[in-house]
């Protein structure tokens, strides 16, 4: 009987050194995926600010061509006004003189459908 008791007993030693290796395994593991995740979080931080960076680069660089893309439209507009006000200052004598002679020389004829009544 004291066999018998002391198999149980070897039994029952084992079994508990195989739970406390299964606690200690669990343990790990958990500390492990832990680790894991703070390792992946730290990666998605720095390829977020990779990423951030280039797209404020590439933001940089439209609006930078954005801007003197305006610049070159504004001065285009310049041009275009300087031009028009030079034409307007040739020629608007010469169109106020041709606009007075057609209002104040009228030149009174009979239209060409006019007949006369009989």
């Amino acid at each position: 009987m004291t066999s018998q008791s002391q198999g149980i007993h070897q039994l029952l030693q084992a079994e508990k050194r195989a739970k406390d290796k299964l606690e200690e395994a669990k343990k790990r593991k958990a500390k492990r995926i832990k680790q894991a995740k703070d390792e992946a979080m730290v990666e998605i931080d720095q390829y977020r600010m990779q990423k951030d960076k280039e797209f404020r680069m590439k933001q940089s660089k439209v609006m930078g061509s954005q801007g003197s893309t305006s610049e070159e439209m504004e001065e285009q507009t310049r041009e275009a006004i300087r031009g028009l006000r030079g034409s307007y200052s040739r020629c608007a004598e010469g169109v106020l003189t041709q606009v007075l002679s057609m209002v104040c020389d009228v030149q009174p004829e009979l239209h060409a459908n006019y007949r006369a009544a009989d």
